[in-house]
């Protein structure tokens, strides 16, 4: 009722958020250290980490298909949603860190 057209959103929608937000959470993580260990590893770090975070979806939305029966369309909408918005935040705190280090 507070949250608009319940119809647009599936009832396991928090589980799908967690994950993809904590893969999120572990991606930056892991490419904050790679590029404190070594700077020349930021690149291969970030595609290394966009990899497994794709690959690790794609996973988990087999698991999730094949355990509950979800509306298809609405649980894709709702999975690209939620990737991509993950997505641009994971570039958006790289960018704001690599643009840390090119001022000093």
């Amino acid at each position: 009722m507070y949250f608009g057209d319940k119809s647009l959103i599936i009832p396991q929608f928090w589980i799908l958020f967690s994950f993809v937000g904590g893969l999120t959470l572990l991606a930056i993580t892991g490419i904050l250290t790679a590029q404190k260990v070594s700077p020349e590893l930021g690149t291969q770090a970030f595609m290394a980490a966009t990899v497994i975070k794709l690959l690790a979806c794609l996973v988990f939305v087999l698991v999730f298909f094949l355990k509950h029966k979800v509306n298809r369309p609405i649980f894709m909408a709702d999975f690209f949603y939620l990737y991509f918005l993950n997505t641009g935040f994971e570039v958006y705190v790289l960018l704001r860190n690599l643009r840390n280090q090119n001022l000093k």
